[in-house]
């Protein structure tokens, strides 16, 4: 098996409604899709949404498409339950993306730059139908590939990001620093070598996927 992380990109002509209106609106940033199904040509998702939430339930409004939806107000932005009819963008796209050995692994960032990206894993044959079968009007670059199966998921460990949350909390940040590794270690209850090294993984490990994640 292989992992692919893949980058879908619209065109201007072809992009849904919905993730237009994402696009176009200042007060909706991005939608992180963590799980959903298709029935019968009915999508249903739960989602995070970076945004207002008044902003995001004017576009599902203004959509016929939409059966269902539910908002639950949240730092930063909002989470949501959809249910609605896809076209026949949306179906062409299920299309490719329903090869027999492949999974399509959430979360599914949808960005405002009129992007989708996210990771599926399959065999090697199935993942290369996939990039084929890529409808008219999106475009698809391939931002890694894996020998092992992968995926997009935090960029630290559990105990790394208690370690930089830590950090950050005794003002190991700040500039100038008002906490040093020992205010850190105190802070874990942990030898200093052991909050040293937790702490220069866990920034590793975030810029990594930074850089790798691109603009």
């Amino acid at each position: 098996m292989k992992s692919m992380r893949i980058e879908l990109r619209y065109t201007s002509a072809a992009i849904p409604p919905l993730h237009k209106g994402i696009c176009e609106s200042p007060d909706i940033d991005r939608e992180i899709i963590v799980g959903g199904q298709a029935v019968d040509g009915v999508e249903t998702i739960t989602s995070f949404v970076y945004g207002q939430p008044e902003a995001y339930e004017a576009l599902l409004c203004a959509l016929e498409t939409v059966l269902e939806y539910d908002i639950t107000p949240s730092d930063d932005g909002f989470f949501l339950y959809l249910r609605r009819e896809l076209g026949p963008e949306g179906l062409s796209l299920l299309d490719a993306l329903a090869q027999e050995t492949v999974v399509v692994v959430p979360p599914i960032e949808i960005r405002s730059d009129r992007t989708i990206r996210l990771t599926v894993v399959g065999h090697p044959s199935a993942l290369t139908a996939v990039v084929e079968e890529v409808p008219d009007g999106i475009g698809l670059d391939v931002r890694w590939v894996s020998q092992e199966i992968a995926v997009a998921g935090a960029a630290v460990s559990d105990r790394q990001a208690a370690a930089l949350q830590a950090a950050w909390d005794v003002g190991f940040y700040e500039i100038p620093r008002e906490g040093g590794i020992e205010a850190v270690a105190e802070e874990l209850e942990c030898a200093v070598s052991t909050a040293s090294e937790l702490v220069r993984r866990g920034e590793a490990n975030a810029v990594k996927r930074v850089l790798d994640s691109g603009p």
